[in-house]
């Protein structure tokens, strides 16, 4: 029990200490920190909304071909309302469009994959400014807490001590590493995500592409 409160107490002033380290990173961690609440929250929320529409459904292809062959066009519509996902939503372009020629339908398609790949990509480049946004304010709180440091410095005269400079050098030092930190966390969920979209797309074009090889073998 008592090796439990001691552990307990050392957790909290472990968390203690970083929160002083945050306050003494001085009016730069401001924005890093708000940086690293938006970038976490772009991550989650569209590595969910990404994992969603990549959800494939193996039978959904083979039941939209028999219906298109039997020329039950409002049965495959149906289905493809009922699948909330780019590849439906893709497909029943399509199908609306069957009747014209079939390049026009084909470029309906295209468009519709093109706002699909845009909804899918919401919020990456404001993950990509964070990315690279974040370690320059770091940088920036490199700079001021060093000049602060040597102003410290030459205000001291004679009387310098280490704790004058101590300040100016827990400014340049947290800023750094909290830009660095919040900078890597926004490039790394940058490219998983922006893998992960790709991967979407090409589910999409395969669906494309086998969708227009059944109105060609149906002509």
């Amino acid at each position: 029990m008592a090796t439990n409160f001691i552990l307990l107490q050392a957790v909290e002033q472990q968390q203690l200490d970083f929160i002083e380290l945050a306050i003494k990173g001085g009016w730069v961690m401001i924005p890093i920190l708000i940086l690293s609440f938006i970038a976490v929250f772009i991550i989650v929320e569209r590595f969910l909304a990404i994992r969603r529409a990549s959800k494939v459904d193996n039978h959904f292809m083979s039941n939209i071909r028999e219906y298109i062959l039997n020329n039950r066009t409002d049965a495959a519509i149906a289905l493809c309302q009922a699948s909330a996902i780019p590849q439906a939503r893709l497909i029943e372009k399509g199908i609306k469009r069957i009747g014209a020629p079939l390049n026009d339908i084909q470029t309906a398609i295209e468009n519709e994959g093109n706002l699909e790949v845009a909804r899918l990509e919401k919020g990456l480049a404001i993950l990509a400014m964070i990315a690279g946004g974040a370690p320059m304010l770091g940088f920036l709180g490199t700079v001021t807490g060093m000049v602060r440091a040597f102003f410290n410095m030459a205000n001291a005269g004679n009387n310098l001590d280490i704790q004058i400079l101590s300040s100016g050098i827990y400014e340049a030092m947290v800023t750094t590493i909290a830009g660095l930190i919040v900078g890597l966390v926004a490039f790394f969920g940058y490219n998983l995500l922006v893998a992960q979209v790709q991967r979407v797309v090409f589910h999409l074009e395969a669906s494309t592409m086998e969708f227009m090889d059944m109105l060609y073998a149906k002509k």
